[in-house]
């Protein structure tokens, strides 16, 4: 199961290790825990803690949010609050985080948008702070179909559907899972990038993860299950 942007929820992310914590449920966390909500320090160690105790089951993916060391940001209410031992500490771990998840029914989950890379297993080799990490992690997706935006002061790189389109095909990707735009419709590219987002900070709003059923193999996001938590 995928779960998107936390933000400081506590509640939402206590919840789906409650809700799915059977011993044959993977949990992705597609990244941004910390910032904007009001208890990212908690909400940060709880998903940490629960990655400690089974790496094999639950995983923390990088977002933007834990990317503070490679690329400054605002607002960043969470890692301005920190003492410099404090942001010391998690600049040695955060900077671990893996990329990307790659489920062989046909599902990749990261933070942002896919990257310019020749094959997926490229992935493994993108560097902190280039310009397909930048994809992964800050990289927004529109419904135009030729949508494309250069790098803004906000870091946020752009793409529509022809590069949605050429990138998964030559990826290999059937399907893509992230989260990262709160306002971005939850279904793309015909039914097949799907946006979740699973936390209040923002405001209110729906708190949805997605669900990969046990042996489906997926050819549109709609074939994962939605939930509310």
């Amino acid at each position: 199961m995928f779960v998107g942007d936390t933000h400081g929820d506590l509640n939402a992310t206590e919840e789906v290790l409650r809700r799915f914590s059977a011993p044959d449920t993977a949990i992705v966390f597609l990244g941004d825990s910390v910032d904007r909500g009001p208890r990212s320090r908690e909400n940060l160690g709880r998903i940490l803690a629960a990655v400690s105790a089974d790496p094999e089951r639950t995983i923390l993916l990088m977002g933007n949010h834990e990317a503070w060391s490679v690329a400054r940001f605002s607002p960043a209410d969470f890692w301005e609050s920190l003492a410099p031992d404090e942001e010391a500490a998690l600049d040695r771990v955060l900077p671990r985080l893996p990329f990307a998840a790659w489920h062989p029914a046909g599902v990749l989950a990261l933070h942002g948008a896919l990257p310019d890379l020749p094959c997926l297993d490229a992935i493994e080799d993108v560097e902190l702070g280039s310009p397909e990490w930048r994809d992964i992690t800050w990289g927004d997706w529109r419904s135009d179909a030729h949508a494309e935006a250069p790098i803004t002061v906000t870091g946020r790189p752009t793409y529509g559907a022809a590069t949605f389109e050429e990138r998964s095909r030559r990826l290999g990707v059937p399907v893509l899972v992230r989260s990262h735009q709160p306002d971005a419709p939850t279904y793309l590219f015909g039914d097949r990038c799907l946006t979740i987002f699973t936390s209040r900070a923002y405001g209110g709003g729906r708190r949805r993860i997605a669900v990969l059923p046990e042996g489906v193999r997926v050819s549109t996001a709609r074939d994962l299950s939605l939930a509310e938590v």
